[in-house]
């Protein structure tokens, strides 16, 4: 059938794309079992720990009301640690953390006090019957909470809330011990660093009573920044470190001596993420002599195995042994943030760009991937689906930016031949994440329908590079802005766009980047969409959370000092020169942006005249997880597209309420 852009039916619904919101994550093995989460938006968010048996029976570890995150850093991740059958988990509700597993007479029973201490990125020391973890303490009002290793008794009569085995660093994580239990290394930092920015390598050693001796740093600092340690069955530390500009691969010995794992690494290929959350992991040893690794290339991540005897990546396809030099592979399943291994296999959740992410198990020997749970896909789906085309494109200051772009894709609609689709911009949150290749029904929900999608790694993504991530430093706002911008004007000049119809879109540091285009670059698009955007940059460095509390230094300018840029980029002074369509969703227990910005920005857009729409949701934080906030969204903001470029969308959805819509 011939329908315009934005009008085609299409298979995939709001509901669809909510029930795709299942999130899985945080793998981990136990012995011949395997451990993961799952975010269910049908459970009101809910964060559910999950076991799959060697005998592949899969069982839920954390029944109702069990939430398993914490909100150290706010953003939380390592909320779970298993060992010898037993589960340690935060429990979201209260921060407590809970023991559940073998042998309990109860769900689950409590290891910590009630009380303001939140608890993450746990080790089990099995040999003094204790765990090892974070703690991020709210007790003392007035102050910023205080960060520190603690350890946790599993044996008390009584909760605790843990004795302190090192503080005095803003931040740690990544507390590991060694297999004989004898040293533990961690990662720390201060302020006003991030940890993509600079981070320190810490070891020690653990005496028999518990307490450590002989602390000190043996890499980072300056600079640096390093990711994920942990030890090697030789007693080495194995770490990625940006080092020489990309995060690669070393490993420290007791004898002092850092060295690269790889004696030749691929060029622009980076074995480390930003650490927003706890737990990630790009890296799992497999044996002495063989680590199976996670690492990205202009975007894309995939899966190898080191032989760190030769120091050479070799790649995990289905040969019959992986002894072939190592290559990128587009058909093979793209490893997502969380890693691990046994002797014969990686465990990881994995994702395509035309088939749902699941856990999936992977034989080293063969590369066959065995799915362990996926996520439900009708067939009659896969005609709809786009995939995604990666392109470099010229942006501001002779500099190039990445993009994916999707193109509509519809098995029975068609547009009219002179028609161009309308294209939507999209800038990720962070703003040191990346965009990825993996299926996201939030793109398919649009691209099904008629519109083009870019997907933009604006300068300052990971993946691409410290120096392409140091581009955004002071720049937030303007270099970010301008790849949105060029994306949409590059795409408009080779004739694959509507020029006359570009949105942009975004959510958290992607809703700023969004609210600031349309502000400070009146014209370059039709119409815009923010989710929990920031929109006064001086209000979020006054009222956020200690994890972010210095992250704009970097990004904008140290404050107070530099209170005019903050207000020079803040899209809230500038509503005047506002000229298109906007509109804004904001959760309501949003601690990371305040709810009130996005408030104050609808009802300045609203006097202004222009046609805005404001939706507020309680009981959601920053990132919507109810199953019905993200169907409501979805299907308020198609509507909205729909009203203010004279589409029709299909009489089900739910319109939204939108102030100054010309008649």
């Amino acid at each position: 059938m011939e329908r315009p852009y934005g009008s085609w039916p299409s298979v995939f619904s709001a509901a669809m794309v909510a029930q795709s919101g299942v999130r899985l994550g945080a793998v981990s093995v136990d012995g011949g079992d395997i451990y993961w989460l799952e975010g269910r938006p049908s459970e009101a968010g809910r964060t559910v720990l999950v076991r799959r048996t060697a005998d592949g029976s899969i069982s839920e570890i954390t029944p109702p009301p069990f939430n398993v995150r914490t909100r150290v850093h706010e953003y939380g991740g390592g909320a779970y640690v298993v060992a010898d059958g037993v589960a340690y988990f935060s429990n979201f509700s209260d921060q407590r953390i809970y023991r559940a597993g073998a042998g309990e007479l109860s769900p689950a029973h409590p290891l910590t006090p009630e009380g303001r201490w939140h608890f993450a990125d746990a080790t089990v020391d099995r040999r003094r019957r204790r765990l090892i973890c974070v703690r991020e303490d709210h007790t003392a009002a007035g102050r910023e909470p205080e960060n520190a290793l603690v350890a946790i008794p599993l044996d008390a009569t009584d909760p605790s809330p843990g004795e302190v085995l090192t503080s005095g660093y803003d931040f740690y994580s990544t507390p590991r011990l060694s297999a004989d239990s004898r040293r533990l290394t961690w990662i720390c930092w201060r302020h006003p660093h991030m940890p993509w920015d600079e981070t320190e390598l810490w070891v020690a050693d653990v005496t028999e009573g518990g307490a450590l001796d002989g602390a000190h740093r043996v890499a980072g600092g300056a600079g640096e920044s390093i990711y994920q340690p942990g030890w090697l069955p030789d007693n080495a530390v194995c770490f990625a470190s940006d080092r020489d500009g990309w995060w690669r691969l070393y490993t420290w010995s007791p004898g002092g001596v850092v060295s690269p794992v790889l004696t030749t690494a691929p060029a622009r290929t980076e074995f480390g993420r930003p650490e927003w959350v706890f737990g990630t992991a790009t890296w799992a040893c497999t044996s002495a002599g063989r680590l199976v690794t996670a690492c990205t290339d202009g975007g894309r991540w995939y899966l190898g195995i080191i032989d760190r005897h030769a120091g050479v990546l070799e790649a995990l396809t289905d040969a019959p042994a992986c002894n072939v030099p190592f290559s990128l592979h587009a058909a093979q399943p793209e490893p997502l943030d969380w890693l691990a291994a046994t002797a014969t296999h990686a465990v990881l959740v994995a994702s395509w760009p035309d088939q749902p992410e699941a856990v999936v198990r992977i034989a080293l020997a063969t590369g066959r991937v065995e799915k362990l749970r996926e996520l439900p896909w009708p067939p009659v789906c896969q005609a709809y689906v786009s995939t995604p085309e990666a392109i470099a494109f010229p942006t501001a200051d002779g500099q190039v930016a990445h993009a994916f772009v999707y193109l509509p894709v519809n098995p029975v609609a068609a547009a009219p031949a002179a028609e161009r689709p309308p294209l939507i911009v999209i800038g990720h949150g962070g703003p040191t994440t990346a965009t990825r290749v993996a299926l996201d029904l939030k793109v398919q929900f649009w691209t099904s329908r008629g519109f083009a999608v870019a997907d933009v790694n604006y300068r300052g993504s990971s993946g691409y590079g410290r120096e392409y991530r140091r581009l955004l430093k002071g720049q937030w706002g303007i270099a970010d802005v301008a790849d949105m911008i060029h994306v949409a004007r590059f795409l408009a000049a080779e004739g694959t766009v509507d020029a006359r119809r570009l949105i942009i879109r975004g959510g958290s540091a992607g809703g700023y980047t969004a609210l600031a285009a349309l502000a400070f670059h009146p014209g370059e698009f039709q119409a815009g969409a923010s989710y929990y955007g920031i929109s006064d940059l001086e209000v979020l460095a006054h009222d956020t959370h200690k994890f972010e509390s210095r992250y704009l230094d970097g990004l904008v300018a140290p404050y107070p000092e530099g209170r005019d840029i903050y207000r020079a980029r803040s899209p809230i002074h500038f509503v005047d020169r506002l000229a298109c369509a906007l509109i804004l969703f904001q959760g309501l227990e949003d601690r990371v942006v305040p709810p009130n910005q996005s408030a104050v920005m609808a009802e300045a857009v609203k006097r202004k005249g222009l046609p805005v729409a404001y939706l507020t949701f309680p009981g959601e934080q920053h990132g919507f997880r109810q199953a019905d906030t993200i169907i409501r969204c979805l299907e308020a903001e198609l509507a909205f597209y729909g009203a203010v470029f004279g589409f029709d969308v299909p009489a089900d959805i739910a319109r939204p309420a939108i102030d100054n819509l010309p008649s």
